[in-house]
């Protein structure tokens, strides 16, 4: 918003600066109207001593409650599932079964600000609750009694509330979860959610206040193929896609044409190029040759030459190698013939000259300052609001039952996901899932990546909801939840893929794509640690807690290898640590009195050893190579090593 400050000489207001800072890292901190409401600050401080008054703004029963828990730390973890994981040790792709929010929470230290795309569709009725838990300090099974759910993990049902606050309890689960989802947006990335009628309203609200209102991009709307209600009086055929950039500066509009551009429709017509000379007399039509060599902008396409003057006439311009291919006749309603003629012979020093003013979509030819060639001057992207002819759930339905999967109504199509996620530019992103349902997110990242030859990598999230009696179909197959569904659709997508290049030698491309098929699964769970149910002594300081919580471990955890692999010790340490669920980790067996293993995700690297003593020789290796990383368990060291290790490594060394 322009105000005086923008045209006076001042120095830089730094207080503005601040606030600014704080609205871009916390907008939840500020009204809608941008103004920073201290008591939402003192919430963060101290949510307990703040007295809730009414005010005008957008409010609903439970909304600063699930504020609360959108930033309350978790104490739960994931272990790694590799009974149920497919092609564990190439793939980058990630599959969690759990209550989404608690997830969100576990991956904010290692996703922070690296996922380029959120797609999430999330339940449209205010009748499908999310369970929420966050007491991780309990036993597992009180746990999940509490949350109204089997030994087995599996929900069975749903909370239980007035008809009057459904609405309110749908609101503060998407609050919450889009609260979280926002810190692990990358700063150029983007998050789409498919809603309805019934609860778009609310949700762009919920979004614009998470979001800030400038980052709205688009509300796309969904023409699902027909499926629609025969008895609604009023048939309802469309849904919605609300997009969101978490800096709407930095989106990277996509190179991308929209499938419902017919050869006659409005939209189709721009793609027409017009010939033309730039500063050029308003003349009649005109005839020239353009001559093979003369140079373009663009590589190996072919364009239609055409004006809209009588005579009508048009030829195709061919480009290989950002020269026109042969001479060609084209025509223009905008230059004298002999100006043409003189351009057509200026055959020297053909230096393009960028134009960022106009934005059409035109070839031109100019003599302007300088000779031109043949470019698209216009922004590449015609994506239109409304997305027809991208499938339906009938569609989707048969996708599949052609997978083995039978028995549910209202998926998405893969058609309508791949064309949604390639509003990312970037084939080499992470996306992010954590309404997973039936994978379809993942599907169609394993489709875009063997039609483009990309890398992408998806995480989705699906929390443990016992399917429904009533769908027979998929419980005599042996599904009983729908993270199983989730699991098993990728894993049978991957099999396809895979059958699909038996029978012949795979290019070093095909093997880049066969190598990431697949997926890790983790499960949430428990932490593996009993630190986790220490509680302060409100009544001591600091200092008194400290030593209370030292001796609290010191009892708890000597026992803590009974009943945990080494693995679970080390998939906690590792995510608690910042490493990406990719992570990799070997065994180094020149370590000889110690289990060691290296571990690494790409971007972080550490030396890692959960054995309940650490013995001289370790020690002493990491005593002498202080440029490695090193991570143990502090019970394993006696105060003279501990002391050593941290003197010698500084922060490269960690006791857990």
């Amino acid at each position: 918003m322009e105000t005086y400050k923008d045209h006076i000489i001042q120095s830089p207001d730094i207080n503005a600066e601040r606030l600014e800072t704080l609205r871009t890292m916390f907008p939840d901190w500020f009204t809608q109207e941008g103004k920073l409401d201290i008591n939402e600050v003192k919430k963060a401080v101290n949510p307990d001593g703040v007295d809730e008054t009414e005010r005008y703004e957008f409010r609903w029963f439970g909304k600063s409650k699930a504020k609360r828990n959108a930033f309350m730390p978790t104490r739960a973890t994931l272990h790694y599932d590799e009974e149920r994981s497919v092609n564990p040790d190439t793939t980058e792709n990630v599959i969690i079964e759990g209550d989404n929010l608690e997830v969100l929470k576990i991956l904010t230290p290692s996703y922070r600000n690296k996922i380029k795309v959120i797609y999430i569709d999330p339940p449209y009725n205010a009748d499908a609750l999310t369970a929420y838990n966050d007491n991780y300090s309990e036993s597992r099974a009180h746990y999940w009694e509490e949350a109204s759910i089997t030994e087995d993990g599996v929900l069975i049902d749903s909370l239980s509330v007035p008809e009057g606050r459904k609405h309110s309890v749908w609101m503060s689960d998407i609050y919450a979860r889009l609260l979280k989802a926002r810190d692990l947006l990358a700063e150029d990335g983007v998050i789409l959610i498919s809603i309805n009628d019934k609860e778009v309203a609310h949700l762009k609200k919920i979004c614009e206040e998470v979001f800030m209102p400038e980052n709205f991009i688009a509300q796309f709307v969904w023409i699902t193929d027909g499926n629609f209600d025969n008895q609604a009086k009023i048939k309802s055929c469309h849904e919605y896609v609300l997009l969101y950039a978490k800096d709407a500066s930095k989106f990277d509009y996509p190179d991308l044409v929209d499938p419902n551009v017919g050869d006659g429709s409005k939209l189709n017509n721009q793609f027409i190029r017009n010939t033309i000379v730039k500063n050029g007399p308003k003349n009649p039509i005109q005839t020239l040759t353009l001559r093979a060599g003369f140079p373009a902008e663009v590589e190996n396409m072919v364009f239609k030459a055409q004006s809209n003057h009588w005579p009508h006439h048009e030829a195709d311009i061919v480009i290989e190698n950002y020269k026109v291919k042969n001479d060609v006749e084209i025509t223009s309603g905008w230059a004298a013939r002999a100006q043409l003629d003189q351009f057509m012979s200026e055959d020297n020093n053909w230096e393009p000259v960028k134009d960022t003013k106009n934005q059409d979509t035109r070839f031109i030819l100019t003599n302007a300052g300088g000779i031109d060639c043949i470019k698209d001057r216009g922004i590449k992207s015609h994506v239109i609001s409304v997305l027809q002819n991208l499938g339906g759930t009938q569609t989707a339905t048969s996708e599949l039952e052609s997978l083995g999967i039978y028995g549910f109504r209202y998926p998405k199509p893969t058609q309508l996901l791949e064309y949604i996620l390639k509003l990312n530019n970037n084939k080499d992103s992470i996306i992010l899932d954590f309404y997973a349902g039936t994978g379809t997110t993942g599907h169609a990242v394993t489709n875009l990546n063997l039609r483009d030859g990309g890398t992408r990598k998806y995480i989705l999230v699906q929390f443990p909801v016992a399917i429904s009696h009533e769908n027979k179909a998929a419980i005599n197959r042996g599904f009983k939840k729908i993270s199983d569904i989730t699991i098993a659709r990728n894993k049978a997508v991957a099999e396809k893929v895979k059958s699909d290049f038996d029978g012949r030698i795979p290019t070093p491309e095909d093997q880049q794509q066969l190598d990431q098929l697949g997926f890790k699964v983790f499960t949430l769970t428990k932490s593996s640690f009993p630190r986790t149910d220490f509680a302060p002594d409100s009544e001591k300081s600091e200092e008194e807690n400290l030593a209370l919580f030292h001796k609290y471990v010191a009892e708890k955890e000597q026992q803590l290898s009974m009943g945990f692999d080494d693995e679970e010790l080390i998939t906690e340490i590792l995510i608690s640590r910042g490493f990406m669920l990719t992570y990799k980790f070997e065994h180094k067996p020149t370590f000889t009195e110690n289990t060691v293993y290296l571990a690494s995700d790409g971007i972080k690297e550490t030396y890692i050893c959960v054995d309940n003593t650490l013995a001289d020789s370790t020690v002493n290796y990491f005593m002498q190579n202080t440029d490695t990383k090193f991570i143990c368990i502090e019970r394993a060291l006696d105060s003279t090593k501990k002391f050593n290790l941290k003197n010698r490594m500084q922060d490269k060394f960690f006791a857990f």
